[in-house]
């Protein structure tokens, strides 16, 4: 093709090109930044823009509109304000904040809006979805019989957690709040449920630990972690549990089964009153704004168990709350626990006392409880909260003197064999098998004349036990069937022979019967 055949050929595309151009007038519609800080935004015009509308500011940033007054607009950004101005034009995208959802995100470290933070390659979404979505309907729900087994023998054995539940974990700060919705993560590591860890206000070093411990002891490639840090944006920390609902409802609705952690709702409700009191809303109690009930109802209500005929899917939501010396009457713990399903009470003296879990059975409770236990479970943990309790009870009269009843002293001793079953270390999550076993022998006596120091051992050995020597039994037990008296006795006199024998390898090599 010579030079002049080129250049012909060159303008005849270019010529095409112009064509197809539609030069007719079109109406754009912008608005102007006339004030920003402290991650608020207001804007004049955009007449037509929406609550909740997302904003694309001139520089390429993006924010939500939360605030509509008469001549303004109130936006929260999304991404840092370093960049956004003054006399910034912005325009609505005529949409609200949607995020990727699809199993491309398992095993990913994300922040509200879907995008990686774990310096691994692009998301691969199946689809982007709204953050807010409405609740199931009541006629679209299945009862909650179905357990999540969280390996915590306190939890599973006296409040017990169905697939659909809503149960708080609630206490005192540092007493063990996130433990335990990490290590009930990551005892879905052999489970079918997909894992949803949502981290709001929290400091990078306690995320950072969280993900290193699920990544260690868990399935990290069945489970998304959600980061809006402290050093967030407050938009992207509003967000998050939404965002984190939305990635979580999507395996729902598919049939399968999610649990999600929120970490935690306090932090989530301290940023909805900062943007409420920086966009001048009405403050109420403790200044908070009238809708922080509505806030956290919304978000809550969107965990459940379908019915069949949605596929049977169930969304769990474990959100943790904080509360301030032990006060369960403040505004936000009362507005949650009348929310959820439950509550997980965790105590400062218990965990000061090195009570782990510190798990306060008073305070504590499943609304949900034995419907959803195996069967095998519920037999033998139906008496141990009672008389835990009576013991507790017991033991703080004892502090003003001494009691010489033999009938007392008994009653003293086997609480204390109690609470020492009850306890457990971090990432040492037990199988039903195993809780059902240790409950037996409890329940049986056979722990009641042994010392203190001899119980937490025993619960390292009982496993690899219960495998050699009653493997029938293990699998009635995961089938949910109940156990008749002589399987119950057989699972005391195996735990009876491990404290007799002469150690773990004595016992397991001697038990093939």
């Amino acid at each position: 093709m010579t030079g002049d055949e080129r250049e012909v050929r060159w303008l005849a595309e270019r010529r095409a090109a112009l064509d197809a151009v539609d030069l007719a007038p079109r109406a754009e519609t912008f608005g102007r930044v006339t004030h920003v800080a402290d991650g608020i935004a207001t804007i004049s015009g955009l007449p037509e823009v929406c609550l909740n509308e997302l904003l694309r500011f001139e520089n390429g940033e993006t924010g939500l509109a939360l605030a509509l007054d008469a001549d303004t607009i109130s936006a929260v950004l999304l991404d840092e304000a370093e960049g956004i101005e003054a006399g910034m034009r912005v325009s609505g995208l005529g949409e609200v904040v949607r995020v990727p959802v699809g199993p491309g995100l398992l095993g990913r470290v994300v922040d509200p809006l879907g995008r990686p933070l774990d310096g691994g390659g692009p998301i691969t979404a199946e689809d982007h979805l709204p953050v807010e979505r409405p609740a199931p309907a009541i006629i679209d729900r299945a009862l909650v019989t179905d357990p999540v087994e969280t390996g915590i023998l306190v939890v599973d054995a006296l409040f017990a957690l169905g697939r659909g539940q809503r149960e708080l974990i609630i206490g005192d700060r540092a007493t063990g709040k996130t433990a335990i919705g990490v290590d009930a993560i990551i005892n879905q590591k052999h489970s079918d449920m997909v894992c949803i860890y949502v981290a709001v206000g929290q400091r990078a070093s306690a995320i950072e630990r969280v993900i290193d411990a699920v990544r260690t002891h868990g399935a990290p490639s069945r489970c998304i972690f959600v980061v809006a840090s402290a050093a967030a944006a407050p938009g992207l920390q509003w967000i998050a549990p939404f965002a984190g609902m939305t990635m979580a409802e999507h395996f729902r609705d598919k049939g399968q089964h999610a649990l999600i952690v929120i970490d935690d709702l306090t932090k989530h409700a301290a940023t909805h009153r900062e943007l409420a009191l920086l966009t001048r809303e009405p403050p109420g109690r403790e200044a908070y704004p009238g809708d922080v009930f509505y806030l956290h109802a919304r978000l809550l209500e969107r965990a459940a168990h379908l019915s069949p005929e949605l596929g049977g899917g169930s969304l769990t939501a474990l959100p943790i709350a904080e509360t301030d010396a032990g006060n369960l009457s403040a505004y936000i713990p009362t507005n949650l626990i009348s929310i959820t399903d439950g509550q997980i009470v965790l105590d400062t003296r218990l965990f000061a006392s090195d009570q782990r879990p510190a798990v306060d059975v008073g305070l504590s409770v499943s609304r949900v409880g034995g419907k959803t236990q195996k069967a095998a479970l519920r037999q033998v943990s139906g008496r141990i909260r009672l008389e835990y309790a009576q013991f507790l009870e017991l033991e703080m009269f004892t502090r003003f003197g001494g009691m010489t009843d033999g009938r007392f002293r008994a009653t003293l001793e086997r609480g204390r064999r109690i609470r020492a079953v009850l306890a457990q270390q971090r990432f040492a999550p037990l199988r039903l098998a195993e809780q059902v076993a240790l409950l037996a022998a409890l329940d049986a006596g056979v722990l009641d004349a042994q010392p203190l120091d001899a119980i937490a051992p025993l619960r390292a050995r009982i496993g690899p036990a219960l495998d050699a020597r009653a493997g029938d039994l293990v699998k009635a037990i995961d089938a949910g069937d109940k156990l008749d008296d002589p399987a119950l006795s057989r699972l005391a006199e195996l735990v009876r022979g491990l404290l007799a024998g002469p150690g773990p390898t004595g016992d397991e090599a001697g038990g093939d019967g």
